[in-house]
């Protein structure tokens, strides 16, 4: 039987409002023109990532032909790539990230450019276990961990990582794994759901949000996608005076409320302190770690591990100072603003 071709979605106007009809912003090296326009506006192109500081982590990486390095978190590749450059086709790059959606579009995105199997190794794996994978890859020269959510995963609805599009309620970076975030607010008591709240977003409004989710639950009404859970929130805050400050603050605890279920879904923090933890045995002497975080409590949290590795003698040098984008690069890509950057040096 004749197989019969299938046209790609049209779209109504001049400009495709949905995500799936995006088509050339899901295959950016075939619509370059494109894409250098929405990055040129200061936007970041559906389904691509920018990567972030990527300057200033090669300045401090000091990457040479030969080393190995791991790239924790690999999403994009951008960052992976870049390193792999500065190998010049000598040594070899383990990448590792959970998200199975992504990975398989890197990977071969990655091999299109010319990084094959002998300089990268691309493997479906938590960062928590960095301690198993320098057992069998390292020990490394040097290591960098992105924290952040890859921009990808934000724009995709069915991801449910934004409160703008309709999506189901999920927030896991693994979606095979785990229990969504919709199904995870059904299993937590008020106090708890405030104190998570609190804990991973520092919410002002942490009583109240989850005073109205028990509240809506209790009633047998659904909160399953990320519109009816934006709905809860802005209920929540409904008492709030009707002023011009009110839409923006709205806006910005849809953020944090969302941030706070997603770390609390994906155990963000338990993933770091477990990796921060195993860190020092994954580095080769004299081998340099930077992190890029995107939370406060992220960056206490590496601060800290840090300090007490240069108190011990673990760390020959750390970062006294966070190191942040330049004025320019935060202008040309906003997701790059709240970004924090903290190095170490292992000893010798």
């Amino acid at each position: 039987m004749e197989q019969q071709h299938k046209r790609r979605v049209r779209y109504k106007g001049t400009h495709p409002r949905k995500f799936e009809e995006k088509y050339k912003e899901h295959n950016p090296e075939k619509y370059a023109d494109t894409i250098e326009k929405v990055i040129s506006k200061g936007s970041t192109p559906a389904g691509m990532h920018r990567s972030i500081m990527v300057d200033e982590i090669l300045d401090f990486l000091q990457i040479q032909p030969g080393q190995k390095g791991l790239d924790a978190t690999l999403g994009y590749g951008g960052h992976t790539r870049r390193m792999l450059e500065r190998l010049q086709g000598q040594g070899h790059i383990c990448a590792l990230d959970v998200d199975p959606i992504e990975i398989v579009k890197t990977r071969e995105r990655l091999e299109h450019a010319g990084y094959g199997s002998q300089i990268l190794t691309v493997l479906q794996e938590n960062f928590a276990d960095i301690d198993r994978i320098a057992a069998e890859h390292g020990p490394f020269d040097f290591i960098l961990a992105d924290l952040g959510v890859s921009s990808m995963q934000i724009d995709d609805p069915d991801r449910g990582f934004s409160y703008k599009v309709e999506g189901p309620l999920d927030l896991r970076l693994n979606p095979e794994k785990g229990v969504s975030a919709a199904d995870r607010l059904k299993g937590l008591t008020q106090d708890e759901l405030a104190g998570m709240l609190v804990e991973n977003a520092d919410e002002p409004f942490a009583a109240e949000i989850a005073a109205e989710v028990i509240r809506t639950l209790r009633r047998r009404e659904p909160i399953q996608t990320t519109t009816q859970f934006k709905a809860v929130i802005e209920r929540a805050l409904s008492n709030l005076p009707d002023n011009s400050e009110k839409k923006d603050l709205v806006k910005k605890t849809c953020q944090r409320t969302f941030q706070a279920l997603r770390i609390d879904v994906n155990s963000e923090f338990e993933v770091l302190e477990a990796f921060l933890d195993k860190l020092p045995g994954a580095l080769a002497p004299c081998g340099r770690v930077a992190i890029l975080t995107f939370h406060s409590g992220e960056d206490r949290m590496v601060k800290k591990a840090f300090r007490q590795g240069k108190k011990q003698g673990v760390y020959s040098g750390i970062s006294d100072e966070v190191l942040r984008p330049s004025a320019e690069e935060c202008r040309q890509n906003g997701r790059a603003r709240s970004t924090k950057m903290r190095w170490a040096v292992r000893n010798a």
